[in-house]
Parts: structure tokens; C-alpha cells; sequence
């Protein structure tokens, strides 16, 4: 059966502070990745006022953009382009005629969306992209805020508010340095604005907070390099309301322009991350939530898997963490059954060990060494000498939605040892917790044998049978013939076994 054939679709986002253009190419169902995009803080929302008219200047600005974006497609031959707006635009008293400008300049066709329609595509982004079941999906753009109540991974109730960073900027804090008085009247303004939706203090202990949006993502840069730990994005990084707080208590203390030097608050964003994070800090308070989990996923990815997920009713993934796994290995011309078959050959030895009471058995370890297992050998696109270095670089920086980054770490470097070396975090053990030594030990003793067991590639053998007995590991190996080179190879890394496990493997061959 002939593979899918590549499609590239191009969602334009005309948000109110930042317009931007990203490309997604997809083959059917098989895989999809974003593999380009075009951003500008355009702004056009600066300036509305009470009038609610896109001024002059802003307008010119996005006129340009819009005429740079619609060339841009042409030139890339894109298949299918959809251009979106949201608060600024939507709100507008001038938008018909600013949006027949933009047509008759560029030739797209504009889709405003309704304040239902943004909150959608930006609960689809967050429960495709996290484990998130039940609890609250926070979307914080320019010209407005959404919050979607999520019970039982689907939307419950939506609410939407004029509470954006430029306009929280303007409204409340437009001078280059935030006074006391106007940050309360902002924190004040939030909580009255809030408790329009008294669902949210009934979240209760078991609730989630996701975030999504620049300002979230930019936060969470800054709170990862204050806390000086390792970085390969943000994804699935828990905010903790402390950090928050420490962040706003820094940028208020310094005048926007010097707002940037603060690691991680990018230039064109120093002027309206502190109202952002006020907002942010307000939603945390009045649902009562300890961290806010980061997504690095959009309304730009909301508005293509919304598509690529049709006719799913609610567009959802059934397992995001299986479908991320699968979604990177799909992206790469490793050798599919190999790596399935390591996998299942691994995942059979650690249930076995497990049952025999060699370890603890986790069903989240058993997650990571199957993501390992299904991963280990994407590295040999690059090139097969260090592959399995290059497979750890593909998966730090290519992301896993689903998982959290110490969760990715730990794939990572599973991978990384699933060849040779004695597994260590190295750079990335500020990330790690208690225990994750040993785990990575055991991942990569497992991960490594299975590889050995499938040295010939051929799938000879069928299942790896483990027996405990007076202190020793027997692996049988189930084959239809002789598997000497399987057995010879296992058998090189008797060394990391009995490191991982404290016992002596032994290995036999049995005929299935």
C-alpha cells in the first residue's frame, strides 16, 4: 500500500498583538508536523480606545503582513490556507472595512471568529496536546481571555473576556512604570470579571489548569531560567503559582523598556507580559490552582487538527501520549517493525521482572520504556554512527505532547543508552526526582537487551521468556531456528542487566 501523500496547510492567526503564519504538513492520518512559520507583532489592536476603531497606523501594519502572508503561501505552494481572526478584529467598528481592504490587497478570504468558535479551537489545541480530563483550558491573547471548563476531556462551559494583554496594558497599566494602585485596580478588575463564572471556584483539588498563548509560553521561559533548569521548550511545564508570583513581583518593580532583561521576556512582549501575568495570577487564584501546565500548542494547531480530526465530534485524539509517540516515529524512515518489535520484546521482559518482583513495576516507566523502545532508532535518518545520540536530540527537541519534560528527559536518554555507555542524566538531571536513576537503569538494561535480541532485524525471535530462580535471571528466547547471533549479542550486556537488576542473566534459546 503506497503511503499517504504530503499535504501543507497554512493557518494565518490575526490575533491582536501578533499575527502569524504556520504551515503543517500531514500525510493522511499517518504523521503531521509544523514545518514553518512567519510571525510579526503587528499590534493591530493598539490605540481602539472606547471608539473600538483599528487606528491607521496598526491597520497599515497589518495591511503589510496580511500581503506578505498571502505571498508567502503562493510562493510555498501550500495546499489549503485559512486565515483566522479573533478579539481585536471581531470587535471592531471598522472590521467590514478594514477586512474588505485586506481582500482586495491580498486575495484571502478572512474568517472572523465568534468568541465560541477562538475558545473551541483553543480547548482542542490544549486536550490534544496534555493528559488534561477535567479542569480549565486558559487561552490569553491580546484582545481577550478564554476559559473552557473541560469535564471528562470534553468543553462544558465557555466564557470569554475583553481581559487580552493589550488591552489590559492600556486600560490599566500605560505607564512605563506600574504603580501599586493600578496593579490592584487590574488584580481588582480580574476577580469581578472572574466571578462571572462561579464554576471556576468549584473546580475543586482534582482540576487542571492549562495554559496556551504567548504570554504563557513566554512566563514559562522565564520561570524555567529562573529556576536554572535545563530547556528544549516548554511543553507540559508546570508554572507554579510561587514562580508566578516572583515573576510579577520582579517586573513590576522595573520600567517596561527594562522588562526585557529579565531571562526569558522576549523585547516585543516586555510592555504586556506583567499585565498578562496579573491576569494569569487572577484565573490561578479564584480557581485555586497550584500550577498552570504549559502548552506550546494553539489555535493555529486547534484550527488544523480540528480539520485533520473531521468528522470526530469533539476532534479528539483517543490517547494524546500514544499519539505523539507514534506521530514523531512515523516522521522518520526507521525501520517501523524493528523498532515495534524491540518495544514489545522489552515491554515483556519488564512485565516479567516486574511480576517476579525485580522492580516496582510502574505503569508510568513502563510508558517511557515503550516510547524509548518505539524511538530509539529515529536517530538513523541522521546518520547510523552515533544514531543513538541523534535519536536523544530528535526527541528532547521535536517535543512529546502528553508527556512532561522530565518525562521526555527520561525517553530521551533511554534512548540515548539503548546502544551503549553507562546511562546517566548528565545535563538533565536538575529535572529528575527520586528514584529515576535507578529507572533509567532498568529502562536502558531493557531497552538495550531487547535492541541485542533484534541485532539480525528479522523478528526471529518471537517472545523473551523470563524465569527467576536462587538469585539468577534465565531469559529464554522463543525462536523457530537457532538464534546465535540474537543470543550472542544479548548476551554482551549481561554488564548493564545485572547493574540495573542486582542479578546475573542468563540466557537459553527454546524452540516455539
Amino acid at each position: 500500500m503506497a503511503p499517504p501523500e504530503e499535504t501543507r496547510t497554512a493557518v494565518i492567526d490575526l490575533g491582536s498583538n501578533t499575527f502569524r503564519l504556520v504551515v503543517f504538513a500531514a500525510a493522511g492520518r499517518r504523521w503531521w508536523k509544523r514545518v514553518d512559520e512567519i510571525y510579526e507583532p503587528v499590534r493591530i489592536s493598539a490605540g481602539m480606545g472606547p471608539s473600538g476603531e483599528l487606528q491607521p497606523a496598526p491597520m497599515e501594519r497589518a495591511l503589510g503582513a496580511i500581503d506578505v502572508f498571502a505571498h508567502f503561501c503562493r510562493a510555498a505552494g501550500v495546499d489549503e490556507v485559512r486565515a483566522v481572526a479573533t478579539s481585536a478584529i471581531r470587535e471592531a467598528t471598522n472590521r467590514d472595512a478594514f477586512l474588505a481592504r485586506a481582500r482586495a490587497r491580498s486575495g484571502l478570504d478572512i474568517d472572523v471568529l465568534s468568541r465560541t468558535a477562538e475558545a473551541f479551537y483553543g480547548y482542542v489545541a490544549a486536550v490534544n496536546s496534555t493528559t488534561l480530563a477535567d479542569g480549565v483550558v486558559l487561552d490569553i491573547g491580546g484582545g481577550s481571555m478564554q476559559l473552557t471548563h473541560v469535564v471528562g476531556r470534553a468543553s462544558r462551559e465557555v466564557e470569554s473576556w475583553r481581559m487580552g494583554a493589550v488591552r489590559m496594558t492600556e486600560r490599566f497599566l500605560p505607564d512605563e512604570r506600574a504603580s501599586k494602585k493600578q496593579l490592584r485596580a487590574l488584580t481588582d478588575h480580574v476577580a469581578r470579571k472572574l466571578a462571572e463564572a462561579p464554576w471556576l471556584a468549584e473546580i475543586g483539588d482534582a482540576g487542571r489548569l492549562v495554559g496556551l498563548g504567548g504570554s504563557v509560553r513566554t512566563l514559562a521561559v522565564a520561570a524555567e531560567k529562573a529556576a536554572d533548569m535545563p530547556s528544549f521548550g516548554v511543553q507540559g511545564f508546570a508554572l507554579e503559582r510561587g514562580a508566578l508570583d516572583e515573576l510579577i513581583a520582579e517586573l513590576a518593580a522595573l520600567p517596561a523598556p527594562e522588562r526585557r532583561r529579565v531571562p526569558g521576556i522576549k523585547p516585543e512582549r516586555s510592555d504586556l507580559i506583567l499585565a498578562a501575568a496579573v491576569v494569569i495570577q487572577g484565573v490561578m487564584e479564584a480557581g485555586g490552582f497550584d500550577a498552570l501546565e504549559v502548552t506550546e500548542a494553539g489555535l493555529r494547531e486547534g484550527i488544523f487538527l480540528a480539520t485533520q480530526l473531521a468528522p470526530a465530534d469533539p476532534p479528539l485524539v483517543p490517547d494524546v501520549r500514544g499519539a505523539s509517540v507514534r506521530n514523531l516515529a512515523a516522521q522518520y524512515d526507521a525501520d517501523e517493525r524493528h523498532a515495534q518489535h524491540v518495544a514489545g520484546l522489552a515491554l515483556s521482559m519488564f512485565d516479567s521482572l516486574a511480576a517476579a518482583g525485580l522492580h516496582p513495576g510502574d505503569p508510568e516507566e513502563r510508558d517511557l520504556l515503550w516510547a524509548a523502545g518505539l524511538l530509539h532508532d529515529i536517530g538513523t535518518t541522521v546518520d547510523y554512527d552515533d544514531h543513538h545520540r541523534h535519536s536523544r536530540y530528535l526527541i528532547l527537541n521535536a517535543g512529546l505532547p502528553g508527556f512532561t519534560p522530565r518525562e521526555v528527559a527520561l525517553i530521551g536518554q533511554i534512548a540515548r543508552y539503548h546502544r551503549k555507555g553507562t546511562p546517566a542524566m548528565g545535563d538533565l538531571k536538575p529535572l529528575m526526582v527520586k528514584g529515576d536513576q535507578e529507572l533509567l537503569d532498568r529502562c536502558s538494561a531493557l531497552l538495550r537487551v531487547a535492541e541485542q535480541l533484534e541485532r539480525a532485524r528479522d523478528q526471529t525471535v518471537h517472545a523473551a521468556r523470563v524465569e527467576v530462580e536462587n538469585g539468577r535471571v534465565r531469559l529464554a528466547l522463543v525462536a523457530d531456528e537457532e538464534v546465535p547471533v540474537a543470543r550472542w549479542a544479548a548476551e554482551r550486556q549481561s554488564d548493564v542487566f545485572e547493574r540495573a537488576f542486582g542479578r546475573t542473566l542468563e540466557i537459553a534459546e527454546v524452540k516455539a
